[in-house]
């Protein structure tokens, strides 16, 4: 399976866990430290950390390594590194703040259907 494969499998799986607004971006021809992110949005503080669960265990199911998960509670955003995917899980709020989908609006994009 494709490092984009392994991306569009754990995106699926925060959309079946309520995720919004779920884009994985390929930015590897612009980026030197990933080729994917996935950025996804929720409802909650709560539903971050529930849904950061459920990309964990997807990832681990796919053979993904787990480089380091930062964040802090409150803060609205999670990033999780697996190395060729990282993983940010935010509220609407910041996610609206940071912009990384327009910051990345270059490269190639797959929205996930919720």
């Amino acid at each position: 399976m494709t490092m984009q494969n392994n991306a569009i499998e754990i995106a699926k799986v925060l959309s079946e866990k309520k995720a919004r607004d779920i884009t994985v971006i390929n930015i590897a021809e612009k980026s030197s430290f990933a080729d994917f992110f996935i950025n996804a949005t929720a409802g909650s503080d709560r539903q971050l950390s529930a849904l950061l669960d459920f990309a964990e265990g997807k990832a681990a199911e796919l053979g993904l390594e787990q480089k380091n998960v930062e964040g802090i509670q409150g803060s609205g955003w999670i990033l999780a590194d697996y190395g060729d995917i990282i993983i940010n899980l935010f509220t609407a709020e910041t996610r609206d703040k940071y912009t990384l989908d327009k910051i990345w609006s270059d490269c190639e994009i797959v929205f996930i259907e919720e």
